[in-house]
């Protein structure tokens, strides 16, 4: 029997973006399949565009401005589906990946197995995609995961994964608290209730790195903090599957990797994680900077210093955007489907 895949998509101000995203959801080739889209509140044309793709398999609903975490819980409140697919309103999916996935899933009668997959990151040109292939580019069992994660400060994007209802729920509801790697938090627990996760090679998910504006480089203090909190249920949660030497080993390395992010910050939050780094054993020293930071420090002062290394990056990044921007304007729209996702379909990342 076919079981019905929801496809969930919290949308906030992404009217650029929201169109191409629903249309590769709709393109997905599994036949069994409907699109939830919550609008958080969007101060954009992002509800418009949306609503001119609704029917009967496509459902929006809008939200007064509380967050992508709230957004995803209201999308799963109404979802049917007995697997959830998360997809963020940038990201694309290749037409297979549902198919790919579901191709194994049929035959797990637990429905307690997690499904992930390769991403690539690309601008504007998902042509252009890199396909970096890490330590969680495999089969792996919840432990071993959340290891391999936390010991080498790894990533993956909430596209790739196709969670089962079952999972869904015994993991809980995204955490509301949370806005930086609230998507971190929230898969450490998915992945601690499943009974393994296997990583189909044959789906393939896009990530939209759309410059700075993005969440993930937000250093407002709400995102500090919430990083921070973060990275404490993170730990918990793998100290709650085994708490052991390794795991505390792994819990120290995540602390070391997110540590040059909070030296610097302003908010109070560093005594914080050097104190939760004493609980693990280990004592947090003053973060290695490259020659450039180090440079800016020595002449501005350190915030001063991290303000203008920020600028830099932030200049270059968008550079590489724009550029990447008109070579796409110049090429022609990358998803050429209708808004049902039939005719005319290019098979999206099989180019």
């Amino acid at each position: 029997m076919t079981e019905l895949v929801s496809i969930l998509i919290p949308a906030w101000n992404a009217e650029k973006w929201i169109a191409e995203t629903i249309k590769s959801a709709l393109a997905q080739t599994w036949p069994k399949k409907e699109v939830i889209i919550v609008d958080d509140g969007s101060m954009d044309h992002t509800l418009k565009i949306a609503r001119q793709f609704e029917s009967k398999h496509v459902k929006v609903f809008t939200q007064e401005n509380r967050g992508a975490s709230a957004a995803r819980n209201k999308a799963f409140e109404h979802a049917q589906g007995e697997y959830i697919q998360w997809l963020d309103s940038d990201d694309l999916l290749d037409s297979n990946k549902i198919s790919e996935q579901m191709k194994i899933a049929e035959s797990d009668r637990t429905g307690l197995t997690l499904y992930s997959s390769p991403f690539g990151t690309f601008y504007w040109r998902w042509q252009r995609a890199q396909f970096v292939r890490n330590a969680l580019w495999q089969n792996l069992s919840p432990l071993d995961w959340l290891l391999n994660k936390f010991s080498k400060t790894l990533w993956m994007v909430p596209a790739v994964w196709l969670v089962s209802r079952k999972i869904a729920e015994k993991a809980g509801p995204w955490d509301e608290r949370l806005s930086l790697d609230d998507d971190g938090e929230y898969f450490c627990r998915v992945v601690g209730a499943s009974k393994g996760v296997i990583f189909v090679e044959g789906a393939r998910a896009y990530y939209r790195d759309s410059g700075f504006n993005q969440l993930n480089r937000n250093n407002s203090e709400k995102a500090c903090r919430s990083l921070l909190l973060s990275t404490k249920l993170c730990i918990q949660h793998l100290r709650s599957i085994e708490d052991s030497q390794r795991t505390r080993k792994a819990s120290r390395a995540l602390l070391e990797g997110q540590w040059p992010f909070h030296y610097l910050e302003k908010f109070g939050q560093r005594e914080e994680i050097k104190k939760l780094a004493l609980e693990l054993g280990c004592e947090l020293m003053e973060p290695k900077l490259s020659w450039k930071e180090g440079l800016m420090n020595k002449i501005f002062g350190q915030m001063m210093g991290r303000e203008i290394v920020t600028v830099l990056r932030k200049m270059r990044l968008a550079s590489a955007v724009q550029w990447d921007k008109l070579l796409f304007k110049i090429s022609g729209s990358s998803v050429k489907v209708d808004r049902y996702g039939n005719e005319g379909m290019i098979d999206l990342g099989r180019e």
